[in-house]
């Protein structure tokens, strides 16, 4: 864009994550201590019990013994603004935890005990004035005034299960978010409406992509047509980029003896996330002996890899397969295709020589980049996603972890790559590489993955024949372009608002007949484009032309062609594009040249 237009542009303001501020997280915090104040001074009977930032604000949990309505938040809101305008300070004190005790008993606030119980010295309480007061760690401003009324807004009421069980105590939630500016507050505001505008759930159901039903159950969608024709064109891309670079395809079952997961570790460290377990009678589920579901795909493919002793020669081994999975996922965690219980990994698991490792790493970082690339995919950066050292989910040696970590390391520091660390956010049995992407809102979502993992060869007793004759182990890369074809889409969907990139539209083509007469032509040009493998169609509705452009226009159809009686004694089509607009008449055998060279290149018309 040239310089003096450039000028013209809005400056885009930043909304800055909570983790990412730490004035942020001051505001976050003494916001939600300031609401919890509200609330309890306008409902005495509820009870508070955790109240943290997230991302985009804060929450707080209420056991109330009644529901919190729409002008529960305004009165709520307008009690807060009173608390700031009273420029209250907000104090630390540490206590003992004899003396925390005592004044929760004190107060009644028995959830205020349990979160107790799992504190670490010193305990830290901070005072609203000496008019309210919270367990917390901090951090929190010197005073209310600090906050801006204008920048604080009170979201919605949802409900929560204590400690996040359902077994346990059903407790309302208030959201809220706030912000250092009223700009800030009224752009994120923008990007929420924008949001929901975009969300995979109305805009799949609009085109037609895919349905729930409670029959079926919750986190179980069920794919139309249209939706099948996306999934089967993404799988067929990958396919294709995957048998140019070696890839060996393999299908496994849905199902496995529970022994498979105890000696993959799955079963010890991963069995809340899995569905119970399958078993003939009573006797034999007491002794975990009978069938799960599978959560993951690698403990199959090591199977496929141990069928025979393998050679050096026939390393690295590449097994892909698009596998669907089943995890356990809490109810309340259900959303749309994002977090699901039933989805489709575009999962690889490569066998490697130790000195094969880095030049496979690098080639799998190769593949997810053009996948991006292709996908149009653009604002991404790499997580290294490594162990904490402290926590005991984790399964190897030290030794195994330390070697896992160098390889991943070295290769971003290798390709140059834009990266940071997340310790803790590894898998159970090794580190990762995750590509986390901002959409056109600048929300986060993991995406592409690449795993090192000395660990499940270890545990399967892998080998193969070295060069010298001698039996050595291989190692793994786990890796996963796309992540989950379910949550790759429900992202897609919202990227684009609907919009499909050509070679990606399920349906590619619409010709529109301005009259029953110029029907036959259009369905021959419809067949000559199907010939080719463009995926099109004739609009068969009869309405006028006008309603068949919006209905195309609505259904995001990328190309639209009219035909009329002097598209007829040309032999050409109307041309109209959702990415270029009006281009006029064009010869039949431009247009389905130009199309199938857009499609095969992943460009627009």
């Amino acid at each position: 864009m040239p310089a003096e237009q450039s000028s013209n542009q809005p400056e885009k303001i930043y909304l800055p994550r909570t983790s990412e501020s730490d004035a942020l997280k001051k505001i976050r915090h003494t916001a939600s201590h300031v609401m919890a104040m509200a609330v309890q001074k306008l409902f005495p009977k509820a009870q508070v019990t955790i109240g943290p930032w997230i991302e985009n604000g804060f929450y707080y949990d209420f056991d109330s013994p009644e529901p919190f309505t729409e002008k529960d938040l305004k009165a709520i809101k307008k009690e807060m603004i009173k608390i700031i305008n009273r420029k209250l300070p907000v104090t630390r004190e540490e206590v003992s935890r004899e003396e925390a005790e005592r004044r929760i008993r004190a107060a009644n606030e028995p959830y205020k005990l349990e979160i107790l119980e799992g504190l670490q010295e010193p305990i830290t309480i901070y005072h609203v004035s000496d008019q309210w007061w919270d367990l917390c760690a901090g951090p929190h401003l010197e005073n209310t005034a600090e906050l801006k009324a204008d920048a604080i807004d009170l979201e919605s009421v949802a409900g929560s299960y204590w400690r996040g069980d359902e077994t346990k105590a059903q407790l309302q939630r208030i959201y809220g978010t706030a912000w250092e500016t009223p700009e800030q507050l009224t752009e994120y505001k923008r990007r929420k409406e924008e949001a929901l505008k975009r969300d995979h759930r109305k805009l799949g159901k609009e085109l037609g992509l895919f349905i729930f039903s409670d029959l079926v159950g919750p986190g179980l969608p069920m794919w139309t047509p249209k939706g099948t024709v996306l999934r089967s064109t993404l799988e067929d891309f990958l396919k294709q980029e995957q048998t140019k670079r070696g890839y060996l395809p393999v299908v496994t079952p849905h199902i496995a003896r529970v022994d498979l997961f105890k000696t993959s570790g799955h079963w010890q460290k991963y069995q809340e996330d899995m569905f119970p377990l399958m078993a003939d009678d009573d006797e034999s589920r007491a002794a975990e002996q009978g069938f799960v579901m599978k959560p993951m795909n690698c403990p199959f493919h090591i199977q496929i890899y141990k069928s025979e002793l393998r050679s050096y020669r026939e390393l690295p081994m590449r097994l892909a397969e698009f596998g669907t999975v089943y995890r356990y996922e809490q109810s309340g965690e259900l959303g749309g295709l994002t977090r699901v219980r039933g989805f489709t990994v575009d999962d690889s698991h490569l066998f490697v020589t130790p000195e094969q490792l880095d030049s496979e790493f690098l080639n799998v970082v190769d593949l997810i980049l053009s996948v991006f690339k292709s996908l149009q995919l653009k604002n991404f950066k790499a997580r290294l996603s490594f162990r904490d050292p402290t926590s005991d989910k984790y399964i190897g040696s030290d030794e195994a972890w330390e070697k896992a970590q160098g390889a991943i390391r070295r290769a971003v520091e290798t390709l140059g790559m834009n990266y940071f660390e997340g310790i803790g956010e590894a898998a159970f049995y090794g580190p990762k590489l995750d590509f986390i992407f901002s959409d056109a809102l600048d929300r986060e979502w993991q995406l592409g993955t690449v795993q090192v993992d000395y660990n499940l060869p270890e545990r399967f007793d892998l080998e193969y024949v070295a060069e010298d004759g001698t039996r050595k182990r291989p190692v793994m890369i786990h890796r996963a372009p796309f992540g989950s074809l379910e949550r790759l889409i429900g992202i897609l969907i919202e990227e684009y608002a609907g919009d499909f990139p050509l070679w990606l539209a399920p349906i590619q083509a619409r010709l529109l007949p301005v009259s029953e007469e110029f029907m036959p032509f259009a369905q021959q040009a419809v067949d000559q484009m199907k010939a080719l493998g463009i995926r099109a169609e004739v609009d068969l509705s009869g309405d006028r032309l006008g309603k068949m452009i919006r209905n195309a226009e609505k259904e995001k159809i990328p190309v639209m062609a009219v035909v009329g009686a002097k598209e007829v004694e040309a032999n050409a089509l109307s041309i109209r594009t959702r990415a270029s607009g009006e281009l006029g008449s064009l010869p039949v055998s431009e247009v389905l040249e130009r199309v199938k060279g857009a499609i095969a290149n992943y460009t627009d018309f």
